[in-house]
């Protein structure tokens, strides 16, 4: 597997805490020294191991929000 590198920048959210403390957050995070996105996924309680997640541009984001605003929950 290819190597990469990352940088939390900002942590925004705690969505949820699973039975073993893993917590799926909401962070902006730098992939490779890039500028910072928005970033999707489980982190373990150490902050140490991440699991497959979803990282979004800014215009990503900003669709994915209106779309979320549109919807009766």
């Amino acid at each position: 597997m290819a190597e990469f590198s990352y940088e939390v920048t900002q942590r925004i959210a705690v969505l949820s805490t699973n039975a073993k403390g893993w917590e799926r957050q909401l962070n902006m995070v730098s992939w490779n020294e890039r500028d910072p996105k928005f970033d999707i996924r489980d982190w373990s309680p150490d902050g140490t191991k991440m699991s497959k997640g979803i990282t979004l541009s800014a215009e990503e984001m900003a669709i994915l929000k209106g779309v979320l605003e549109d919807l009766e929950l």
